[in-house]
């Protein structure tokens, strides 16, 4: 069975700047935790390509989110290019800019998107200040729910000290899937330290799912790291609503695969969650040839 990484980043040699850079106060913490700076701009598609093949990932969904200060245009762009070059290696989800005015344009970036061939769209609300559940936000929600685009949001922690962590709360969460009942939503990162209540909204919700993109699964597997309630529904009740994700360059593939491997799940909550769910998420049916087995 293939395996799908649910998250690797747009490659800092595509994107508009030349160099990762952000005001100090958001990249010290991410630099001492994630050593951030330096793995985004050792980030290269050939680097991405490679270390994807060591780990015998078949396919990944790019992500051309921004934390501010790029064009959302030309990230977009950046990422159709690497979708063309690489022709059903990558699905692409695409970037909105959701600091700007005028929610209305949130929609009409919602349909360029779609027009682009996007799965979706993912944005960080903690980095402009808006809550999950923002009415600011609820144009492109309405939009990408008609449009059957899914919606990826950050949430939990953020080591910006910049941007305070309470515009990422699950409850903002489970208001935007009740009021959007068929708009699929990926909670990116999983939630942590709320990993408990994420776990709720999505038991509440099928149309939610986790993502644990950019994480060390040893720490979600390790009793008292907070991810106790979670990890244990991974098992059962939630082993349909989960999602692999390395986030790449932050975690290897190669780190993350191997880890989830020894965390002790069942057979079939590993294939799905390494793939099986990112697949029927986003109707990847079809296995290519030579795709890497799950376990």
């Amino acid at each position: 069975m293939e395996v799908v990484d649910a998250r690797v980043r747009l490659p800092q040699d595509r994107r508009p700047s030349g160099s990762y850079a952000a005001p100090p106060r958001v990249t010290e913490q991410y630099d001492r935790v994630l050593d951030l700076s330096a793995k985004m701009n050792a980030g290269s598609l050939g680097a991405l390509l490679a270390e994807l093949d060591a780990a015998g990932v078949g396919r990944a969904v790019m992500h051309a989110e921004t934390e501010g200060g790029e064009d959302a245009d030309a990230l977009n762009a950046a990422l159709r290019g690497v979708l063309d070059e690489h022709p059903g290696r990558f699905v692409g989800v695409g970037c909105v800019d959701i600091g700007r005015p005028f929610p209305g344009r949130l929609a009409t970036d919602a349909v360029r998107c779609a027009d682009l061939g996007f799965v979706g769209v993912s944005f960080q609300p903690a980095f402009f200040g808006r809550d999950i559940d923002d009415r600011h936000l609820y144009p492109l929600y309405a939009r990408a729910e008609e449009l059957g685009l899914l919606v990826a949001v950050h949430t939990g922690v953020t080591y910006s000290r910049m941007h305070p962590l309470r515009h990422e709360r699950p409850e903002m969460l489970d208001q935007v899937a009740c009021d959007f009942p068929d708009l699929r939503l990926v909670a990116c990162h999983a939630g942590w330290p709320w990993a408990t209540e994420f776990a709720a909204v999505a038991r509440r919700h099928p149309t939610v799912f986790l993502e644990f993109g950019g994480l060390a699964p040893k720490y979600v597997a390790r009793p008292g790291t907070g991810w106790d309630a979670l990890f244990g529904m991974m098992r059962n009740v939630l082993s349909q609503q989960v999602l692999y994700g390395s986030d790449w360059p932050v975690i290897a593939p190669t780190r993350a695969l191997a880890e989830w491997r020894a965390a002790g799940l069942p057979d079939d909550a590993l294939a799905a969650l390494l793939g099986g769910n990112t697949r029927r998420l986003l109707g990847l049916d079809a296995t290519p040839a030579g795709a890497a087995p799950v376990a």
